[in-house]
């Protein structure tokens, strides 16, 4: 009998140590080759271009209902046209991560509407109010995104909807989606007495050249923009945001930041470092978009936004590629922009540069109606004005007001729920959607941010509240949609034990955090201390104690995140 011999085992044999070492993993970025293998998000684009889903919704599933739909449209190319289904009612968040897809989802949809910028006409307004109240059960949320959520949206009335919508400018062309979202503008462009230029034009020429372009409808993740001369919108969570400044030699223009993001691995925009006029906007960012489609990384989606590549590349870098590889010349060096001396949230009555006014007004957590705003717009309308804009904090803005109309304007806002003049914690509470209607979301946190903020109306009217500007930012889940890092007081919805033992709606607490938004702020994400949470029942409780200790302890004008630096462990809890 013959034995065959035994090959030597890899890590023994001598040759081991001369083999060509083994190539690093890509990441799925097009430029250096890497297109494979692809992760489903990655599939599902390559199969067939989100945006041809209109089609199939105008011609099929409009046609034939819910049951008709594809699921790669149904969970994936709906997204690029601002479609999601929304959560099935009765589902409590402990089954969010335990339930497929298809238990969680209800047959009806969420959809936004892309108002870039913020502005509104009169015409519009009265269409996006028209539309909730016939088609979405009187559902408008404003969102921090300056757009309009509805709920309750059947398949079966999108191709009426778009037609409405479209046929007075507005569109929800790439709402959601690996893609483009909307832009973020001054809510005040072209009528601010401190604005040097007006950026409307350059969003304007954005949208048109590449909203619903193809050439930029499959990026690695979504891509959110922020262009505004004045520091009114939150510029160091986009992945790309253009802020005024101005140039000693060249005058005003823009300051390119880029890499922002938050969710579960925050990081704020970085400084290219470069300064952009008004009409070169529009190609740089085009440039930077780019960059992102071709260097992004797509094997990974919870490594695909471009914050990691600007982590990774530095900025020394993602500035020379987009010089040499995109734009084909060199930018300006640029100074970096001032600040104001107080964050800018535009609430109140202000004079506008044409001797008019705008009034800045807070619903309750962004949860407005359709029929609040048609009542609105009757409003608007009589105070003989027709421009309303919608802020990236869930407020609205009334434009071109008459200075003698003001008060009265203040008066017919309050009479409709919208407060000029609000209390510092409905001024300062913002909240997602929440378990309401997300699939994501772990709690409750619309209605939980209504309570919260007729709670501490009512418990801490007494109290000197004078300069105690304090964000309030209540979050569904881990992915930060209301900017939980980034907030005095940022709450992350998630499970904890209650006091019986038992698991209940609650929040992990983030203290502390900011952005840059004015003079002396360092950005950062705050204080987060080792088993800091609250139960959703116990949460008034817990932040109208957290602010008695802060008014008691501040220093003259000591800012509450500057408290949460030296303030001791047990004045948090």
């Amino acid at each position: 009998m013959v034995v065959s011999e035994i090959p030597a085992h890899p890590e023994s044999s001598p040759a081991r140590a001369a083999r060509t070492p083994r190539r690093a993993r890509g990441e799925g970025q097009w430029a250096l080759g890497h297109r494979e293998p692809l992760n489903p998000n990655e599939r599902t684009k390559k199969d067939d271009n989100p945006l041809n889903v209109r089609e199939r919704i105008e011609n099929i599933y409009a046609r034939h209902g819910f049951a008709s739909i594809d699921p790669q449209d149904l969970r994936g190319r709906f997204r690029w046209w601002g479609l999601y289904t929304q959560r099935k009612a009765g589902i409590d968040g402990g089954r969010t991560a335990v339930l497929e897809p298809h238990e969680l989802e209800d047959e009806f949809f969420m959809l936004r509407v892309r108002i870039d910028g913020g502005q509104l006409d009169l015409a519009q307004l009265r269409t996006v109010a028209e539309i909730s109240r016939e088609f979405a059960r009187d559902t408008a949320d404003i969102t921090n995104r300056q757009n309009i959520q509805y709920h309750w949206i059947r398949i079966e009335d999108m191709p009426e909807i778009w037609r409405r919508l479209e046929a007075v400018g507005l569109q929800t062309t790439e709402a959601c989606g690996d893609c483009p979202r909307v832009v973020l503008g001054s809510p005040v462009a072209g009528v601010a007495e401190a604005e040097r230029i007006d950026a409307s034009a350059a969003i304007d020429e954005i949208v048109q050249r590449y909203i619903g372009d193809k050439q930029f409808s499959n990026l690695p993740r979504k891509f959110k923009t922020s262009i505004s001369w004045l520091v009114d919108t939150p510029y160091e969570a986009n992945d790309i945001a253009f802020l005024g400044v101005d140039h000693p030699e060249h005058g005003p223009g823009f300051d390119l930041w880029v890499g922002g993001g938050l969710s579960t691995n925050p990081m704020l925009a970085q400084r290219l470092g470069v300064w952009v006029p008004l009409a070169e906007v529009a190609d740089v960012w085009a440039g930077v978009v780019g960059i992102f489609r071709d260097y992004g990384y797509r094997r990974l989606r919870h490594r695909a936004r471009l914050k990691f590549l600007v982590a990774d590349w530095g900025v020394v870098k993602f500035r020379e590629v987009l010089e040499k590889e995109y734009l084909g010349r060199t930018l300006l060096d640029g100074p970096a922009p001032d600040l104001p001396e107080k964050p800018i949230d535009h609430l109140g009555v202000h004079a506008q540069r044409d001797g008019l006014h705008y009034v800045g007004a807070a619903p309750v957590v962004g949860r407005v109606s359709g029929s609040q705003l048609a009542q609105l717009a009757d409003v608007v309308e009589a105070h003989g004005s027709d421009r309303v804009r919608l802020t990236p904090y869930q407020k609205l803005l009334v434009l071109d007001v008459p200075p003698e109309r003001t008060e009265s304007l203040v008066t017919a806002l309050r009479g409709i729920g919208l407060e000029v003049h609000p209390s510092v914690w409905r001024r300062g509470t913002m909240a997602c959607t929440g378990l309401e209607y997300c699939k994501l979301a772990i709690v409750e946190t619309k209605a939980r941010g209504e309570e919260l903020v007729a709670r501490l109306e009512e418990r801490l009217a007494g109290e000197d509240l004078k300069d105690a500007d304090i964000s309030i930012h209540l979050n569904g889940c881990p992915n930060a949609c209301a900017r939980t890092q980034v907030a005095d007081i940022g709450l992350k919805g998630q499970l904890v034990t209650g006091p019986d033992g038992r698991q209940v709606e609650g929040f992990q607490v983030h203290l502390g955090g900011g952005l840059g938004m004015a003079a002396g702020q360092t950005a950062g994400f705050g204080r987060k201390l080792r088993g800091l949470k609250t139960t959703a029942e116990e949460l008034p409780e817990y932040v109208e104690r957290l602010v008695r200790h802060y008014l008691a302890g501040r220093t003259e004008g000591e800012t509450f995140a500057n408290w949460v630096i030296r303030a001791d462990e047990e004045e948090l809890r």
